[in-house]
């Protein structure tokens, strides 16, 4: 298998180890993908190296052992506790079983999980985390008992994306005993969330033309290599210069076949998968919309609720009851949380506000690289496509002429 490292994504940059030593950086590598196990228990390790200089870590240098799961763990920590930033999204798993464990998906996988890890390094807060430390340097038995200790504790994706949905429609709301949409409206968020749904649609189509485009040249590069077999065994019948040029014009078809599979390899790691990695960014950002909402959610009953003890508790002081110090204690416990639940919220406006700026600029960045990338890869195609068969013309012509 091949491990050679890609051109890194823009989003996945981050500072080099041999910066200055004045200058802190930390560096993180995802390679050697490995098969361990069989059958269903059969999985993909990867060997992660990470370069820093950051006086919290334990050297200047170390590489872990991590499989998938353990990067679904570091995920889900992050999102728990980092409210109101965009967690970088995973790589899906294969639901199909024969792609699981092909080269290509490995390597797709192996370069997503790399992305991932380097946008957290390279972001100001979540580069912080004492669970991404935790991640890039306990020992694997370590990381294994974390695991299996927290799973199932953090919510799923597909858990925050039915949130999303719940929090659309109407609840009842209890504490005004009718029908009332809790949900947050002002213009700023209303755009923010037009955007994201707009972008996640253009994404998509966009991914799904990109998977068409490497299909087409899969299949174009087949044929031609198929073409090429059967006019080099017609030209074995022939005699002469057209056996000659037969047989040069299947070498040429086959010569072709491989540059264009070539390049339908380049144009799904460096055009298609940056795309499909976008529409993921899109869904955690939904994920996080998802939170905002179930935390105003959160903030407006509490508000509503807070109101209702007051007014029990003006009725129990004025019958002078022996339930006023509990009412009390009640309302006070229950107007510290309303507190810190709008302090939650406002912190995760203020967040939300950054981390959409901060996205777009380097989703320009990004897909800036990408297109390029495509635009060069399909001038390379044409012109090596171009080149074969001018070279093959004066022959074919010298034949139709004899």
């Amino acid at each position: 298998m091949d491990h050679q490292q890609p051109q890194r994504s823009l989003s996945g940059s981050s500072q080099s180890p041999r910066s200055p030593p004045s200058q802190p950086y930390l560096s993180v590598s995802v390679i050697d993908p490995v098969k361990l196990g069989n059958g269903v228990q059969a999985y993909i390790s990867y060997r992660v190296i990470t370069k820093t200089n950051l006086p919290e870590y334990q050297g200047p240098e170390k590489i872990v052992i991590r499989r998938y799961s353990d990067f679904v763990w570091l995920h889900d920590r992050l999102f728990e506790k980092y409210k109101g930033i965009f967690i970088p999204p995973l790589p899906e798993k294969s639901a199909v079983e024969k792609f699981r464990f092909s080269a290509e998906f490995i390597e797709m996988r192996r370069q997503a999980l790399d992305l991932f890890l380097n946008r957290i390094a390279s972001h100001h807060e979540l580069r912080q985390s004492e669970d991404l430390r935790t991640f890039l340097q306990v020992d694997e038995e370590v990381m294994e008992r974390l695991r299996a200790h927290e799973t199932g504790i953090f919510k799923k994706p597909a858990d925050l994306m039915q949130i999303f949905k719940d929090v659309q429609s109407k609840v009842s709301d209890v504490v005004l005993g009718k029908e009332k949409p809790v949900e947050e409206s002002n213009p700023e968020y209303e755009k923010l969330k037009h955007y994201i749904f707009e972008l996640e649609n253009h994404l998509a189509e966009a991914q799904k033309h990109a998977y068409r485009l490497v299909k087409r040249h899969r299949e174009l590069g087949k044929s031609l290599s198929d073409f090429g077999k059967a006019i080099k065994l017609l030209g074995a019948c022939e005699g002469d210069a057209l056996g000659k040029a037969f047989s040069e014009l299947g070498a040429k078809s086959e010569l072709v076949s491989v540059r264009l599979q070539k390049e339908a390899h380049q144009l799904l790691m460096n055009f298609e998968e940056p795309i499909k990695d976008y529409v993921r960014a899109v869904q955690s950002i939904k994920a996080t919309i998802a939170e905002r909402a179930n935390a105003f959610r959160q903030q407006c009953e509490l508000a509503e609720t807070i109101k209702l003890k007051e007014i029990n508790l003006d009725k129990l002081m004025l019958t002078r009851s022996d339930k006023v110090r509990e009412a009390e204690n009640e309302y006070r416990e229950l107007k510290e949380a309303s507190e810190e639940a709008t302090r939650r919220f406002e912190t995760m406006v203020i967040l939300m506000n950054e981390e959409i700026v901060r996205f777009q600029e380097q989703k320009t960045l990004d897909m800036g690289v990408a297109f390029h990338e495509f635009a060069k890869g399909q001038a390379r195609l044409a012109n090596n496509i171009a080149d074969a068969w001018r070279s093959l013309l004066p022959k074919l012509e010298a034949c139709s002429l004899s």
